[in-house]
């Protein structure tokens, strides 16, 4: 059967002769070519990706000083959770503690010769007495009936055998080499991406402070003295948790009390003390200036495109604010130092 055609209607043309709009018909795009663009995510893959980042980075990140003896998976399990939890909420008191236990170590290697390695070793409650209290404080070292065999005896340690279980944080660089890219590259960074990337950043530098620092070793190393040399009883430390709270962000408390020597292991946020002028830059300034870094990154999403204008400025307020107060209580602080 023959079908009548308008020829001016094949050629696109009016019957003037000028040119006639061709309707062509569009096929309608499938939804595998769409999933084939090499811009598209599904929501599924950005979420997964930012909380395995976020837990990869912080987990890893997150080096435990020594527990105590006869602890069961369950117990060591919570520990390090514990800890990893703390890391989430307040990244920049982790920072500060691994910030706090870099410079200690490195003046004990000065001071006693041996390697950072062992000055955090030390630092952590790994060294023990043959009767099970740790060898933590540099009045152990400094004794003069003690001290050298104690000292003998760390740095004849091989420094291999403590970092058995030191873990690479390949995660977060990974992570944050792709944020990066896709940034210069102008392509969409999502606000949850943003937030993880912040996480991915100080991770990274905590983990840079503990590079020489064993991760998760459960069991400390006996270095004496003998037994029937020391007869100082053990008892395990009674602290509040208001106490091991600050403990955990500036390395003491008002009265403290806390002496490792009469204990089974060293608090999960041990440190030993220092000179306070440095414990002060060491722990609220690297703190502070942490705080200041996690919250600042945040700001890189501040034109990201959201829901309603709400939600941007409470963005916008919740990373700008906490990016300038840590830097402005530290400045209060270190001006205020000669007052008190």
């Amino acid at each position: 059967m023959l079908t009548r055609v308008d020829l001016p209607t094949v050629l696109g043309t009016t019957n003037d002769g000028s040119a006639a709009p061709v309707a062509l018909p569009l096929s309608p795009r499938s939804s595998v070519d769409f999933c084939d663009d090499i811009n598209y995510r599904r929501l599924f893959d950005i979420v997964w990706s930012c909380l395995a980042t976020i837990f990869a980075c912080t987990w890893m990140s997150v080096h435990p000083n020594v527990p105590p003896p006869d602890q069961s998976w369950l117990a060591l399990f919570w520990r390090r959770l514990r800890m990893m939890l703390i890391g989430i909420i307040a990244p920049e008191v982790m920072m500060g503690f691994a910030a706090r236990q870099f410079w200690v170590a490195g003046i004990l290697s000065k001071k006693y010769g041996f390697s950072r390695t062992h000055g955090y070793f030390f630092c952590m409650g790994g060294f023990v007495s043959s009767r099970g209290y740790p060898v933590a404080t540099e009045e152990q070292l400094d004794d003069s009936k003690f001290g050298p065999g104690l000292l003998k005896t760390i740095r004849s340690v091989d420094t291999e055998d403590i970092l058995d279980n030191s873990v690479a944080l390949v995660q977060g660089l990974w992570f944050t080499t792709q944020c990066l890219a896709r940034m210069h590259q102008h392509l969409a960074v999502t606000a949850l991406e943003v937030a993880t990337l912040a996480f991915a950043v100080v991770n990274i530098f905590i983990w840079l402070l503990w590079w020489d620092k064993p991760l998760d070793v459960q069991r400390p190393m006996v270095v004496g003295p003998p037994k029937s040399l020391d007869a100082r009883p053990i008892t395990p430390a009674q602290i509040s948790r208001k106490d091991r709270f600050l403990y955990a962000i500036i390395g003491s408390y008002r009265g403290d009390s806390y002496v490792p020597v009469s204990s089974t292991s060293v608090l999960s946020f041990y440190s030993p003390p220092m000179d306070d002028e440095l414990q002060f830059f060491a722990t609220m300034g690297i703190t502070a200036l942490a705080g200041s870094v996690f919250a600042a990154i945040h700001c890189a999403a501040w034109n990201t495109d959201f829901p309603t204008a709400a939600e941007m400025w409470i963005w916008r307020s919740g990373s700008l604010i906490p990016a300038v107060m840590p830097v402005v209580i530290f400045l209060t602080s270190f001006l205020m130092r000669p007052l008190l």
